[in-house]
């Protein structure tokens, strides 16, 4: 793996201690970078009014190797997407609360559109009928995502554990045996971490129940594959809606789990409840342990 070399950064950040000429094309680049990846070096010379001479000059003062590596971290950085580079939005004040409701709104009817109440069904039943369950999740998200998942289901008398821990998952994995469960979630399903960890439960014959996006890699691991549709908006100032799908998900593989076990389940929840109310008190309609 290369090590990361953030072009704009550094172009950004060395501005100021270039020569006049050289900042001319700094700014022609920071102006459009989607432009200066795609454009030839002639065509960016001629933008910036300045020689080829000066432009190989540039890109070595700002830590690039020549020309042609300057072109390649320029087409890296326009990857990333035009929502992360052009110019910040006017949002009036409070204009936002309206969208950001809307956005989980619209995300959790998209991804409850799309579930498959027989899948739901068979994640519960391997959840049920396993030794033990592990929860492996990473990332801003998908770290307190898969923490809910243990959570929701310890209640119900299960042994579950979650971790996140990238080599922790590894060696536990490999404890893992056929009659073993491991619930994995990523949105985007390509995270390698989580990729090797799943090769290695499916090579000792755990199940594996992937909660991520269809058609990505980990989705392709899955013993039962739970789909979280997630669909990213211009507005990058917000977090991402895309864990609101993956509750859903979590919630409603929880409830089917529950009710596949229902009068275990209401004992355990009254011992729960029981237990809350003797330490807390409150009246009978308090959340159940949340």
């Amino acid at each position: 793996m290369t090590a990361l070399f953030d072009i704009v950064y550094h172009i950004r950040s060395n501005r100021d201690r270039l020569s006049a000429t050289e900042q001319k094309i700094a700014d022609i680049i920071l102006d459009d970078i989607a432009f200066a990846a795609a454009a030839s070096i002639d065509q960016l010379a001629t933008k910036a009014s300045v020689s080829i001479a000066t432009i190989s000059r540039f890109a070595k003062a700002v830590g690039c190797e020549d020309i042609r590596d300057l072109k390649l971290k320029l087409a890296q950085a326009s990857a990333v997407g035009t929502r992360f580079l052009a110019d910040v939005p006017v949002v009036e004040e409070s204009a936002f609360y309206a969208r950001i409701c809307s956005e989980v709104e619209s995300t959790l009817r998209a991804n409850l559109a799309r579930f498959v109440e027989a899948d739901f069904r068979a994640g519960a039943n391997a959840l049920n009928s396993a030794r033990l369950i592990y929860v492996g999740g990473m990332g801003g998200g998908s770290t307190m995502l898969a923490d809910e998942v243990q959570y929701r289901i310890a209640r119900l008398g299960l042994p579950v554990t979650a971790y996140h821990d990238p080599v922790l998952l590894r060696m536990l994995a490999a404890t893992l045996t056929e009659k073993d469960v491991l619930v994995l979630l990523s949105v985007t399903g390509v995270t390698p971490e989580l990729l090797e960890v799943a090769d290695i439960a499916r090579e000792y014959g755990a199940q594996i129940i992937a909660m991520t996006a269809p058609q990505s890699p980990l989705a392709e691991k899955a013993n039962v594959l739970l789909p979280v549709m997630t669909e990213e908006t211009d507005f990058i100032f917000k977090p991402s809606a895309s864990r609101y799908g993956v509750l859903l998900a979590v919630d409603i593989l929880a409830t089917e789990l529950a009710l596949l076990r229902k009068q275990e389940s209401k004992e355990l929840l009254r011992r729960v409840k029981f237990a809350l109310d003797e330490y807390r008190g409150g009246d009978n309609r308090l959340p159940l342990g949340d």
